[in-house]
């Protein structure tokens, strides 16, 4: 396997500065991010958190994913959303929480063994095994019908 890799530049002090982060697969190229739309309202760019969050429910969707698979049940629909909650703490910041939600239909599977896999697969996840710091990471899995 191979490294992946994203760069940032950026350029201002501070809150006044902007930043523009790219990835090496070009999904992200030179996209904005700063001050405001990590701490404020402004949605004309991102922030570490929300690419945080979307790694992280990238990464434990395809664990969960592969784990149905290896237990002999096939996903069909998958949606997952991750929150990652920022705190000031001191005179830093702190990321306290991780709110991971799995709905999905996968077919034959009972209640029981569908929450075991899902909480199987959320302490497998490379992410969740690399965020392990973070005092809180909750799992709501519901099982679509």
């Amino acid at each position: 396997m191979t490294d992946k890799t994203a760069s940032v530049h950026w350029e201002g002090r501070g809150k006044a500065g902007v930043g523009k982060i790219s990835t090496q697969t070009d999904a992200l190229k030179s996209y904005p991010y700063g001050f405001g739309s990590r701490f404020e309202d402004d949605r004309r760019g991102t922030n570490p958190e929300e690419l945080l969050a979307a790694a992280h429910a990238a990464c434990f969707t395809m664990a969960f994913s592969f784990a149905c698979d290896g237990a002999g049940f096939a996903t069909t629909a998958i949606d997952t959303t991750a929150g990652v909650r920022l705190v000031k703490k001191g005179d830093g910041f702190l990321i306290d929480h991780i709110a991971l939600r799995l709905e999905a239909s996968v077919a034959g599977i009972d209640e029981v063994t569908f929450q075991k896999i899902a909480a199987d697969a959320k302490q497998g996840c490379p992410l969740s095994k690399a965020l392990a710091s973070v005092p809180e990471i909750t799992l709501t899995a519901v099982l679509r019908k």
